[in-house]
């Protein structure tokens, strides 16, 4: 439970990051995001999931 928390506490942190110190860039990256179909979407949320995963894997395999 404590992985899970830690998680959720480090992509709130980078999340709240972007919007405070960009907000006119994350307006943007909606923008260029609405032009896609939702094939592309699909696709590019599933190699987020793919990578997130990897990541972890990784830092499981490092002792973490």
């Amino acid at each position: 439970m404590g992985f899970i928390l830690l998680a959720l506490g480090l992509v709130l942190i980078a999340e709240g990051l972007v919007y405070a110190l960009a907000p006119s860039l994350v307006e943007r990256l909606l923008e260029m995001l609405r032009a896609l179909s939702d094939a592309q979407r699909r696709n590019a949320g599933l190699a987020a999931v793919a990578l997130g995963l990897i990541l972890v894997w990784l830092a499981f395999r490092s002792g973490i």
